[in-house]
């Protein structure tokens, strides 16, 4: 329970962080999807560690419980696939940011998944 606590409360400030960034107009996703088409040692980069974080978590909390801790498992199998796909087929990161829209509902989705994680991690 302790490491599931401590994923929620990391995950829970990068998506509050994140989410106010795009709501303030300071991250915009189709513009780090740029960045990954001119460099494909940063897109390897991040796919690699997206694999990593990704097997740190179901390593260590492959959890398929009736609880909301099964969230980390997920978002850990999430990770893992996520960072796979971009290091098998770097182009994918960058097509799935020509189907970004900068839109405020981005920034309130990350803020929303904050809040949630941040309950379980902080106040539950």
């Amino acid at each position: 329970m302790e490491l599931s606590i401590l994923v929620a409360r990391i995950l829970a400030v990068i998506f509050a962080a994140g989410g106010s960034a795009v709501l303030i107009g300071r991250l915009d996703f189709s513009e780090i999807a740029e960045d990954f088409r001119e460099s494909p040692a940063l897109t390897f980069i991040a796919g690699s560690l997206g694999v990593i974080t990704g097997l740190v978590l179901v390593g260590y909390h492959n959890l398929w419980v009736g609880d909301w801790t099964v969230l980390v498992t997920i978002f850990g199998w999430l990770m893992l696939l996520g960072g796979l796909s971009v290091v098998i087929f770097p182009k994918s990161l960058v097509l799935m940011g020509k189907y970004y829209r900068h839109s405020p509902l981005w920034g309130v989705l990350l803020i929303c998944l904050g809040l949630l994680f941040g309950y379980f991690g902080f106040l539950l």
